[in-house]
């Protein structure tokens, strides 16, 4: 194994240092480190952060290998700068066994970009209508934490409040895609002014709401961990923040595009816009980065959704909802300013406090002594311009294409090895 000599980098933004990576460790840290054989690499004026751990990423493998795979989906998600992300159960067949989450987490260990942890489902085939193999999936060679029906929101209390239950077990965690479908059947775009003035059916903030509300109470009732996916209006805000005050076992996460994009961009029906949960008001995009940078939403998840091409470039009516983020989710973050320049909110919003809720023990930890090689080196002065051409993904769906971004990823490290270095996939 390679050893790298990393030097002059600003950990976590702090003063310039060197940084020796050895044997899958940061083995010192410290000025003017000298290594005989190591490989250095100039981080002049970059700063290094843990490795970025994405909460909700769709990889699409099995089923839809024509809009990504494990492998395509890892190499975009390196040259983010993240080192692990968690893989959405949406898939065909969907993850809800052990047999299908173990074939992922194989996947994942084959590509070797990333740590990529697999979500199992809630319900079989999320469909609502019974629990799937918790228990098996959390004791499979995948050793899952977090369950999802996202795409579904698991709609009948009762069956949630069980799997809120059963999780407990093993302190697992259900991830809820907050909607409730009776209030957004044929639903299009955020209810509001533009919907009216398009002409199309709207989504309304309380759909989301209203799930928010009643799963906290649910979480409260059973003392289980909750946490909610791709928060998106100031109404599920106010409901976060007073579950925090009463101490109530939820986290949230908030996607890059609900903090840069508003409900303005459907203005031209480019079905790259389209996403669910929509995209909302200025208001609401106001409110979400005041919650990120208050820690009211824990932290920045991606959900990184690639679509093949016959999914997308059609009539806004029959596209199918999502965007791709993981190349491009820091730097819509620097973007957004929600957290300005403050890397230490940044690696806790993007790194550490995603594994803390994912259980991954290896990530999100500061680059230190004995820490596991699992970092980012970022250049904070570069801009870019997104150009979907150069995208490593499978797909092409980004809603900032040709948008200029702040931030460069310029190496990620996976315990010690690079997976991406001047900018480039490694392999």
């Amino acid at each position: 194994m390679t050893a790298y000599l990393i030097r002059g980098a600003r950990i976590v933004g702090g003063e310039p240092t060197d940084l020796l990576v050895r044997d899958g460790v940061v083995a010192e840290v410290g000025p003017d480190l000298a290594a005989t054989g190591a490989q250095v690499v100039d981080a002049g004026g970059l700063v290094a952060l843990p490795g970025l751990v994405d909460l909700h990423t769709h990889l699409r493998e099995p089923g839809r290998e024509d809009a990504e795979t494990v492998e395509t989906g890892s190499r975009a998600a390196a040259l983010g700068g993240y080192t692990a992300v968690c893989a959405m159960a949406n898939t065909d067949p969907v993850a809800d066994t052990a047999g299908v989450v173990e074939q992922v987490y194989r996947l994942g260990r084959a590509a070797g970009l990333v740590d990529v942890q697999p979500i199992g489902a809630v319900t079989v085939g999320l469909a609502g209508g019974q629990l799937a193999e918790l228990g098996a999936m959390a004791s499979s060679a995948a050793a899952v934490r977090i369950f999802s029906d996202d795409g579904h929101c698991v709609a009948d209390p009762r069956l949630m409040r069980r799997a809120l239950e059963y999780v407990k077990a093993f302190d697992g965690v259900i991830a809820q895609h907050a909607e409730e479908p009776r209030l957004t059947q044929g639903a299009q775009m955020h209810e509001g002014e533009m919907a009216t003035r398009l002409g199309l059916t709207g989504w309304p903030a309380v759909a989301e709401e209203a799930i928010v509300a009643r799963d906290v109470l649910l979480a409260e009732h059973v003392g289980s961990r909750l946490h909610v996916c791709h928060v998106s209006t100031a109404g599920s805000v106010e409901i976060l923040r007073w579950a925090r005050q009463r101490g109530i076992r939820v986290t949230a996460e908030v996607t890059p595009h609900h903090l840069l994009l508003t409900d303005e961009k459907a203005v031209g029906y480019d079905p790259v816009f389209k996403v669910n949960p929509p995209l909302r008001t200025a208001a609401d995009v106001a409110a979400l980065r005041t919650a990120l940078a208050e820690g009211v939403i824990d932290v920045v998840a991606t959900d990184h959704a690639p679509h093949a091409v016959e999914d997308k470039e059609c009539e806004w009516a029959y596209a199918r909802p999502g965007m791709l983020g993981l190349e491009t989710a820091l730097s819509v973050v620097l973007g957004s300013q929600a957290l300005g320049t403050d890397w230490n909110a940044i690696a806790e919003r993007m790194s550490r406090q995603p594994a803390r809720i994912a259980g991954l023990v290896e990530h999100g930890r500061d680059p230190a002594p004995g820490a596991p090689a699992n970092l980012t080196l970022v250049d904070p002065a570069a801009r870019r311009v997104i150009d979907p051409g150069e995208s490593a993904s499978r797909s092409r769906n980004t809603p900032y294409a040709g948008l200029t971004l702040p931030g460069r990823v310029v190496a990620t490290f996976l315990r010690g090895e690079p997976t991406v270095l001047d900018g480039k996939a490694v392999r």
